[in-house]
């Protein structure tokens, strides 16, 4: 950024696209990992919460991006 320049929206809303996506894969990474039930901090989940955790993180990896996106396209 330049000195005495307002900084960028569009540079901080492609950072939270690129965090929300990044916190989808990692839900269901989570997911699958508790489903593997080989990670001893996971392993004593249910099966239902690991699938929970695989949904949720596919919403937030392919739906919130672009939903996110249409809401802060400029007019």
């Amino acid at each position: 950024m330049i000195p005495g320049q307002e900084p960028d929206p569009a540079a901080a809303r492609f950072a939270v696209l690129q965090l929300v996506r990044l916190s989808g894969a990692l839900l269901v990474l989570v997911g699958v990992l508790a489903l593997s039930g080989k990670v001893g901090l996971l392993a004593g989940l249910p099966e239902v919460v690991a699938y929970v955790l695989m949904a949720a993180g596919l919403i937030d990896y392919f739906v919130l991006p672009p939903l996110l996106a249409k809401r802060w396209r400029s007019k």
